[in-house]
């Protein structure tokens, strides 16, 4: 860090002159409705819209702001490219004065996500692009890009080292089911309740039983609805709703499978989801692990239309390998341990990656934040 500062110290030590976004980069924002046909030759960035603005870019790397304030950066070939509807490219217009990337990095720390306005949130151009940000000179911006890179850097080998473990974890579990010589047996076998949720939703949410959507999973479990929604005992006997008792397997039965969970008190979820209830001969530890392995499985027995589906037939009929039970606590163990090491934030890598994040959001912030030049300066 003693390099930046001497940097600043001599380049400008009483302060950078801030520049409107739009006075120090083009903003080429797509609209319109012609769109490129599938196997074309150009690439199309952005996020789901029309596509339409097409430009020529130096194959450098450049900023492209989305419709709801995230910012990523794209590094351009020769030729066209097009920018969907709800994306913005950020070309610096000289840079010999704005790094594309320092532009990318400032785009980041501004949080554009927080000047997202309107019924139907969206960031256009005319909303950032008056937004003031600071521009020192372009040696300091090199040397801020050239840390913050670094940091980007070791995060990535961090991720790729994890995709490796978990990849590993993967094969490892599938080892360990497939070398099971135990007697099969079905789900309804090994169940004493299967329990299939309604199709109506709560229209009252006054009690203290958790309404769980998929965005209340955290981890390997539901425990609450982050959002607040809590369903009464009346409003159950008056829907005649399920409810999932404590330690229920939880399955994705449609739209997103493979999605697993055990919940940690009883609640009720909507028709998305089926509960596996265990009986006596198996651990629901256990079961949750298996079903882990069963996704290819489960996507081949869901129909063909446009969100897929698995009926509750189906999932009663799935084969289980059912070893005596210290058998599968023996097994639960090391696939915890394993889970563990990939998905608790607190140990081992993800806590190392999450740390790197704070670490290079605090420079990121502290490298970005400049006191501006006074006018009379």
């Amino acid at each position: 860090m003693s390099r930046i500062n001497d940097l600043i110290k001599e380049l400008c030590p009483n302060g950078v002159v801030f520049k409107s976004i739009d006075s120090v980069a083009d903003l080429y924002y797509g609209k319109g409705n012609n769109i490129p046909k599938d196997g074309g030759e150009y690439p199309v960035y952005g996020c789901y819209g029309i596509v339409s603005s097409t430009s020529t870019f130096n194959n450098e790397d450049t900023p492209i702001v989305g419709h709801i304030g995230s910012a990523g950066k794209v590094s351009w070939g020769a030729g066209k490219h097009y920018v969907t509807y709800n994306g913005t490219i950020c070309n610096p217009k000289d840079r010999k004065e704005l790094n594309s990337r320092y532009l990318y990095y400032i785009l980041l720390d501004l949080h554009l996500e927080n000047y997202v306005k309107g019924s139907q949130p969206f960031l256009s151009s005319s909303d950032f692009g008056p937004i003031k940000i600071p521009v020192p000179p372009v040696e300091v911006q090199n040397e801020i890009v050239k840390i913050l890179d670094k940091f980007g850097e070791l995060e990535a080998e961090l991720e790729a080292e994890l995709e490796a473990r978990k990849s590993q974890y993967e094969f490892w579990r599938g080892n360990i089911f497939n070398n099971i010589t135990s007697t099969f047996k079905t789900i309804k076998e090994l169940c004493i309740d299967i329990i299939v949720p309604m199709r109506d939703k709560p229209k009252v949410f006054d009690g203290h039983i958790p309404w769980c959507r998929i965005e209340d999973k955290e981890g390997n479990y539901f425990n609450t609805s982050k959002s607040g929604q809590f369903v009464s005992e009346e409003t159950i006997k008056k829907m005649n709703l399920k409810v999932f008792p404590e330690g229920t397997v939880i399955c994705s039965c449609s739209a997103s499978i493979g999605t697993y969970a055990i919940n940690t008190q009883p609640l009720i979820t909507n028709q998305t989801f089926i509960g596996l209830v265990c009986g006596d001969e198996i651990i629901n530890k256990y079961l949750f692990y298996y079903m882990q392995t069963q996704t290819s499985h489960l996507l081949e027995l869901s129909n063909s239309g446009t969100i897929p589906y698995i009926s509750r037939k189906k999932f009663e009929d799935l084969m289980v390998p059912v070893p005596p039970i210290e058998e599968q606590k023996r097994i639960i163990n090391i696939l915890d341990k394993f889970d563990s090491l990939i998905n608790d934030i607190t140990v081992g890598l993800p806590a190392e990656i999450e740390l790197r994040r704070k670490q290079y959001e605090y420079y990121r912030n502290k490298l970005l934040s400049f006191e501006e030049l006074s006018v009379s300066e």
